[in-house]
């Protein structure tokens, strides 16, 4: 007769296999997402070039995107300028608050901001989008055809992240310390000479290029992510759905992570 295991025992190895199997699962969503990013820088130089489907996903990435991304920097310029102002207001610092609004909003928050809203409204697209093609057997049909489908589907996509979420983060940065002008002078009562001096007083060159630096990354990340949830989806439209919710959480969360890392490596 087999012996009885333990209680404890018995835990312990549940524990266990569920340790190792998440351990597991991490590494694979590690290694797919650095495949897709071979693949797709691999792919990204060779011919034939899809001029017409780079510019479809730039106009969908970037012009379409313009209004969720300067709304969210208008009002984040808006409520920085009024928290500051009123903190400030204690030791009578006012005339730094333009200066507060420009620095944040150019080196961290436009660009992180951004990308997560843009992870939100693209990468779960792109996951949606290529689970679907997935789940429906086009993504084999290109291959019976003799194209790759990362040619064809994801360098479009990540390309058309890549490029125009940068020009997104210059317009939030405009629209965002507009926000903080509004409320500081209008709403507050600043002096608008005094903000506008005060706004590019410390505002360097390395700081916005500093966040563009990052919002390119971001949105070769976001992109990545979605095409990666998206091209290994499995399970019909119950892992279509699963795919488009682990894009959106991954994409963030690695956007996140990253904005660590490269803040530290650029300031």
């Amino acid at each position: 007769m087999r012996p009885r295991e333990r209680p404890g025992r018995g835990r312990l190895h549940r524990g266990l296999e569920a340790l190792g199997a998440a351990i597991v699962g991490a590494g694979e969503e590690v290694g797919r997402f650095f495949f897709i990013l071979y693949k797709t820088l691999f792919w990204t130089f060779r011919r034939p070039f899809d001029l017409r489907e780079w510019a479809r996903q730039m106009v969908r990435v970037g012009v379409d995107s313009l209004p969720v991304v300067g709304l969210t920097a208008m009002f984040t310029g808006m409520v920085m300028a009024l928290q500051t102002f009123r903190g400030f207001e204690r030791f009578h610092a006012e005339g730094f608050v333009a200066s507060v609004v420009s620095l944040s909003l150019t080196r961290e928050l436009a660009p992180v901001l951004s990308a997560l809203m843009m992870a939100g409204r693209i990468g779960s697209a792109l996951a949606a989008e290529l689970g679907t093609m997935r789940v429906t057997e086009q993504i084999d049909a290109l291959y019976a055809m003799a194209t790759e489908p990362i040619h064809y589907l994801v360098v479009p996509r990540v390309g058309a992240c890549t490029l125009m979420l940068p020009p997104l983060v210059m317009c939030a940065n405009g629209l965002g310390i507009l926000g903080g002008w509004m409320v500081a002078v209008e709403l507050l009562g600043a002096n608008p000479v005094v903000y506008w001096q005060r706004t590019f007083q410390y505002l360097e060159l390395n700081d916005v290029m500093s966040g563009l630096i990052k919002a390119a990354v971001f949105g070769l990340i976001l992109s990545v992510t979605g095409c990666a949830k998206g091209y290994f989806t499995s399970g019909g439209a119950e892992g279509v759905g699963r795919s488009t919710t682990a894009a959106v959480v991954m994409g963030s969360l690695v956007i996140l992570l990253s904005d660590f890392f490269l803040t530290k490596i650029l300031f």
